[in-house]
């Protein structure tokens, strides 16, 4: 159901409003998208889960409690990758990879097979 004029005029000066007082905020909420915040999590509870990982394999031959430590690391951040590659769903996955998309279109790509070729060229 869409606002009425008097709804978007005073939810303008809201905006406005935010804009004078705390500008930095005010870019930053403007920027940040459900996708985004969704992506960030899913990247640390990631992290995570390779941290938790590598604390039980070095700690599961010492000691079964700090391996089992480890485990419960690893479960509880694969749920939380697990609900936020949901919350992100087909169309934050092609948020963020437009956005690393538009931000790698200034370097320029190289194939690792044009390496290859490169590197084990025969001069006959």
């Amino acid at each position: 159901m869409p606002l009425s004029e008097h709804e978007q005029r005073i939810l303008q000066e809201l905006e406005q409003s935010l804009y004078q007082q705390d500008p930095q905020f005010a870019e930053r909420v403007r920027s940040e998208t459900v996708y985004r915040h969704a992506g960030r999590h899913c990247a640390w509870s990631a992290a995570t889960f390779v941290a938790a990982l590598l604390f039980m394999i070095f700690t599961f031959a010492t000691s079964v409690v700090l391996g089992f430590v480890g485990v419960l690391a690893m479960f509880v951040s694969g749920i939380v990758f697990v609900n936020n590659a949901r919350r992100l769903g087909k169309a934050g996955i092609d948020d963020i990879t437009r956005s690393i998309h538009n931000r790698n279109a200034a370097r320029p790509v190289h194939d690792p097979r044009d390496w290859l070729r490169d590197r084990f060229r025969r001069d006959d």
